[in-house]
């Protein structure tokens, strides 16, 4: 007479914990192409400075691979769009098509959220690739923001470059687009606190 086997289920080992950059590792990131596309500026001219961006931003992203396995889908689309206008800002040897960049990438990610708002779904968890956890209410909430705040930079640069010079844009885009994008994220610390969320659930984003 054979033991009876135990055929309970194993019990299931938890995922491994998502992989993120340092913060101050993921700044220097974001921060490297505008500091090099403003000193190329400086030394060589808008095209020339225009191709180190397109360099620097695609180093970035090799960059962050080699440290997480896998590529964040906003620095993903961010370099997409950077090659797009680039490529043709050389080709057609038009200085416009660099400047409306930023705006095209503001009201890409700005109407990618819009979008998930009506489809109700949290675009901006996979834009955020994990670094936040609150509560679907919140979630929303902040999508809400973001969403208007992104075509408010959209709005801005378009002000920008069509009443200043090009010096006064190139000098907007380094030191302007970032320190405003971190001073609102930082606002938005009350409300994070408020439906922070104690149960991750990282949403897949990895391409």
């Amino acid at each position: 007479m054979t033991a009876p086997t135990d055929r309970r289920p194993l019990p299931e080992t938890a995922a491994p914990p998502r992989k993120a950059l340092n913060p101050m590792v993921k700044f220097a990131l974001e921060l490297g192409p505008l500091a090099l596309f403003f000193i190329a500026y400086g030394r060589l001219g808008i095209f020339a400075a225009t191709g180190v961006l397109m360099a620097s931003v695609f180093v970035t992203l090799g960059v962050s691979y080699a440290m997480l396995r896998r590529i964040p889908i906003m620095p993903l689309v961010t370099a997409v769009i950077v090659l797009i206008f680039g490529s043709l800002t050389l080709i057609l040897h038009d200085e416009t098509l660099i400047k409306i960049k930023p705006t095209a990438l503001y009201l890409l990610f700005g109407a990618a959220l819009f979008v998930g708002l009506w489809l109700k779904k949290p675009l901006l968890k996979i834009l955020f690739d994990g670094a936040l956890h609150v509560t679907e209410e919140g979630w929303r909430k902040l999508t809400w923001r973001w969403a208007f705040f992104f075509l408010g930079l959209a709005v801005l640069n378009e002000i920008v470059w069509r009443t200043q010079s090009t010096d006064l844009w190139v000098k907007f885009k380094t030191f302007g687009f970032l320190p405003l994008t971190l001073l609102f994220a930082l606002a938005q610390a009350p409300l994070i606190m408020k439906y922070e969320s104690k149960d991750e659930d990282p949403t897949d984003n990895d391409l």
